[in-house]
């Protein structure tokens, strides 16, 4: 579902359901998660729901009035920096995104904090596709 302007960073976080699907490490890590959080990719929002570590659907929005529990924003240029292969010191966590001032995570940040592992390791998939390149 390409939209014209999309980016390599959007591009590639609409493929994130491939990226995670059937990996039983990142089931297990968030097997008491069951939440709708909101990635944003730019001015691009993605609404993901999980159930119980699992990545049930991915939407890309704008969805007029979508609920989410938390949500976590950053711009392109941060997203591309944290999905290098290995990323530069500064650019390699999503805490490190929002102390460097290129992220934010905003919302109810108890189940993100309770299952930041979870979290940290489904939005670093996309780096697969970038050591493939």
């Amino acid at each position: 579902m390409k939209h014209d302007g999309d980016g390599p960073a959007v591009a590639a976080f609409e493929r994130l359901t491939e990226l995670v699907d059937g990996d039983v490490c990142l089931a297990r890590l968030g097997r008491f998660l069951t939440v709708e959080f909101m990635v944003e990719i730019g001015s691009t929002p993605f609404y993901l729901s999980i159930d119980q570590g699992r990545l049930k659907a991915l939407e890309r929005g704008p969805k007029l009035m979508r609920p989410w529990v938390f949500a976590v924003r950053g711009e392109e240029e941060a997203w591309m920096r944290f999905w290098q292969p290995i990323p530069e010191p500064g650019w390699h966590d999503i805490l490190a995104l929002t102390k460097r001032g290129v992220a934010c995570v905003e919302g109810d940040l108890h189940p993100f904090m309770a299952n930041l592992q979870f979290v940290k390791n489904l939005l670093a998939a996309p780096r697969k596709i970038f050591k493939e390149s």
